[in-house]
């Protein structure tokens, strides 16, 4: 997951209220959303948020009765206002739920948003394709191309005038195709999908599929439906579940092979809150992997104003600087880390079920930018 969007998130001091509305429910109505409005106001003021920034955060849920929002939203505010209030791709487990703490408690977007492929589904045919982007969040026309439309269709007989007709289309098919992928591979890059599903026969689809740039040979799957069909919803969330689970799993594996130490005993792997408060403060995570519910997700860490102000122990801060240290929760001091030195974090739940024994100890581990 990119974690440039939550910037903005520590360009100010806390401490920061997180609320994470669940708007799934069928039942939910306008009158329940203000109750729940009301609650997490209440629920914020109890554990010691001022006035200005519950009210700031039930004005924004009672904004949201009438969301279109199929799943929930989460929200960050401080000082009186709502900084950050991204869509979530799924609802959050156990319903709407409301913290106060010296950080933003970003760690559960790794799932409720970060797991999230945006694709592109191509409805392919010999005369061009429809272009639809797809996410958690619902679908959009993303546009298409249309190819060569004479001659696009072979003939049954074999005399010398109609094998010239054949290669005609066949010229045809392979214009068309090449055009389709050229589009194909705009729409990517606009779009920044994480994976594109080539529907149609499978001559075609084949054909754009051996077209399109080697860039994006591994975000490619091949749906096995017909001409001018439809992809089902199930099958488009079986192919993004496929596909965050094939991530999940390369990391791991890279994560794996970077836990043997090289000939001078040196690893491009660190787990652990201890290793990785160091990682953190010399600047060295690549990219952080995490387990939410981990035994060391929620442990308590020190922290300064400074990302790299980070210490296991209250008294380890006072060397780097800091005399107003704060405790904060593993997971979220360590992704503000991130965010801030550009690395990007991922949720490795998907991938468990097949390779429990490579998740990082206590559920936090990073590869790292050097040894």
């Amino acid at each position: 997951m990119d974690l440039a969007f939550l910037h903005p998130l520590y360009e100010h001091p806390g401490p920061w209220a997180s609320v994470y509305v669940d708007l799934s429910g069928a039942e939910d109505t306008a009158r329940a959303r203000e109750l729940t409005a009301r609650a997490v106001a209440r629920e914020l003021a109890e554990q010691g948020a001022d006035d200005a920034t519950c009210r700031a955060v039930r004005e924004a849920l009672d904004e949201l009765r009438h969301s279109p929002d199929p799943h929930g939203r989460a929200l960050f505010a401080r000082a009186g206002q709502v900084v950050l209030d991204p869509p979530l791709a799924r609802p959050p487990r156990g319903g709407t739920s409301a913290c106060w703490a010296p950080l933003p408690h970003v760690a559960p977007l790794l799932e409720l948003a970060g797991e999230d492929p945006v694709c592109v589904v191509a409805y392919i045919d010999r005369r061009g394709a429809d272009f639809e982007l797809r996410s958690g969040l619902g679908s959009l026309d993303a546009g298409g191309v249309s190819g060569r439309r004479w001659p696009v269709h072979r003939t049954a007989t074999a005399d010398w005038s109609e094998r010239r007709f054949q290669l005609r289309v066949e010229n045809t098919w392979e214009h068309n195709a090449a055009e389709i992928a050229d589009a194909l591979a705009v729409c990517q890059e606009e779009t920044r999908a994480d994976l594109l599903i080539l529907v149609g026969d499978l001559r075609e689809r084949r054909s754009v599929h051996e077209r399109l740039p080697q860039r994006l040979q591994d975000r490619v799957v091949e749906a096995a439906a017909g001409t001018g069909s439809r992809l089902l919803d199930d099958e488009v969330e079986r192919l993004r579940g496929e596909h965050v689970r094939a991530r999940a799993q390369a990391d791991l594996d890279r994560f794996r092979a970077a836990r043997a130490p090289d000939a001078v005993g040196r690893s491009a792997a660190a787990e652990g809150v201890p290793a990785l408060v160091e990682a953190a403060r010399e600047h060295r995570i690549d990219e952080l992997l995490v387990l939410p519910g981990g035994p060391d997700t929620h442990r308590e860490v020190w922290i300064g104003e400074d990302p790299d102000q980070l210490a296991v122990r209250r008294t380890e801060l006072k060397p780097l600087g800091e005399q107003h240290a704060r405790s904060a929760r593993a997971d979220d001091a360590l992704l503000r880390s991130a965010v801030m030195t550009g690395a990007p974090a991922i949720s490795v739940t998907s991938a468990l079920p097949e390779s429990a024994e490579e998740a990082p100890v206590g559920g936090l581990g990073a590869l790292l930018r050097w040894s």
